[in-house]
C-alpha cells in the first residue's frame, strides 16, 4: 500500500513510529513532506484533509470522544461542537473539552473512543435531548446494551446521566423523533409512540387516544407512491374520527412553541366523536 494511502485510511494522520511498524521504511517518511504532508510536531504525519478533530487527539495524546466523535459512528446529533472532545487520562492541555475516563477499546483504525465510551460520555456531558439522541442511537445502531451503560454509571456524580439513560425512549427512529418526544415529556404531555392502529398502520405518536401526532422526515414525499400511500393514511385517519398533525424536523427544531400550542388546543377540544 502506498504511504499517502495509508494515511488516508487512517483518517489523514499518522505517527512516524505507527508508520514504521507499518513497514514503511525511514526514506518514504522523509518523502512525505514533499508529497504534501505536514508535521504540526515532530513525529506526526498530517494531511491537509485531515478531519480536525482527529488531529486534537493525536497532539493531545488523547481520543476523540462524546459529541465530536458522533459523526464517526454515525450518532444522531444536531450540530457539531465548537470545540473537539476529547477523552484523555492525562491533566494537561487546552483548547478542548476533557474527558478522563476510557473504559473500553477504541477505534481499530482512528484516535476514536470506543462507541461505548461515546456513549457514556455524551451522557455525562450533553444536555438533553442531544445526550438522549446520542445514547438511543448507540443502543440502536450499534447494539451497545442499555444496562451495560447502566453499569457504568453508579458512581455518585453520575446520578444525572443515570436519569437521562432511565429515561431514554428507545421507540424513536430517528433524531427528531427523540427530539419530539424531549419536547412532549418536557410540557408534560403524555404519549404513546410508535402504535399500530387497525386500517390505518403505524403512527409515530397517539395522544389522548384521537390524535395522531406524525413527524416527516426529510426525504418524506421523495416519490409519488410515498405521497399517495400517506393521502391515504390521513384520509383514513379522519374517517376513523382521528384528528392528525403534521410536522416537519423544521418545526420540532425551530418553532416548538407553534407545535406545543397546537397540540395543546387540540387535545383541550377533545376528539370529534364522542364516546371516545
Amino acid at each position: 500500500m502506498d504511504i499517502l494511502e495509508y494515511l488516508r485510511q487512517w483518517g489523514g494522520l499518522a505517527r512516524s513510529g505507527q508508520l514504521r511498524d507499518a513497514g514503511f521504511p525511514r526514506r518514504d517518511l522523509h518523502r512525505l513532506t514533499e508529497l504534501g504532508a505536514n508535521q504540526p510536531r515532530r513525529g506526526i504525519f498530517v494531511l491537509p484533509e485531515c478531519d480536525k478533530g482527529l488531529l486534537a487527539a493525536v497532539l493531545n495524546n488523547g481520543w476523540l470522544s462524546c459529541a465530536s466523535a458522533a459523526g464517526h459512528y454515525g450518532l444522531w446529533l444536531r450540530s457539531p461542537p465548537e470545540q473537539p472532545h476529547l477523552a484523555c487520562n492525562h491533566g494537561h492541555g487546552n483548547g478542548f473539552i476533557r474527558h478522563r475516563t476510557v473504559r473500553f477499546p477504541g477505534h481499530p483504525s482512528l484516535p476514536v473512543a470506543a462507541v461505548e465510551d461515546v456513549a457514556l460520555h455524551a451522557l455525562g456531558c450533553l444536555p438533553p435531548p442531544a445526550s438522549t439522541a446520542m445514547a438511543t442511537s448507540a443502543i440502536r445502531l450499534h447494539g451497545v446494551p442499555r444496562e451495560l451503560l447502566a453499569s457504568r454509571l453508579r458512581a455518585d456524580r453520575s446520578g444525572r446521566a443515570r436519569r437521562i439513560l432511565s429515561q431514554l425512549d428507545l421507540r424513536a427512529e430517528s433524531i427528531v423523533e427523540v427530539d419530539a418526544q424531549h419536547l412532549l415529556r418536557t410540557h408534560g404531555i403524555a404519549y404513546d409512540a410508535q402504535v399500530f392502529l387497525p386500517g390505518i398502520g403505524r403512527v409515530d405518536f397517539l395522544l389522548g387516544r384521537f390524535l395522531i401526532v406524525e413527524i416527516d422526515g426529510f426525504a418524506f414525499h421523495s416519490k409519488r407512491e410515498d405521497m399517495l400511500r400517506d393521502r391515504t393514511r390521513n384520509n383514513l385517519s379522519a374517517v376513523r374520527g382521528y384528528t392528525v398533525l403534521r410536522y416537519m424536523p423544521e418545526h420540532i427544531w425551530f418553532d416548538p412553541g407553534r407545535v406545543i400550542s397546537e397540540i395543546t388546543t387540540v387535545l383541550a377540544a377533545g376528539p370529534r366523536q364522542p364516546g371516545w
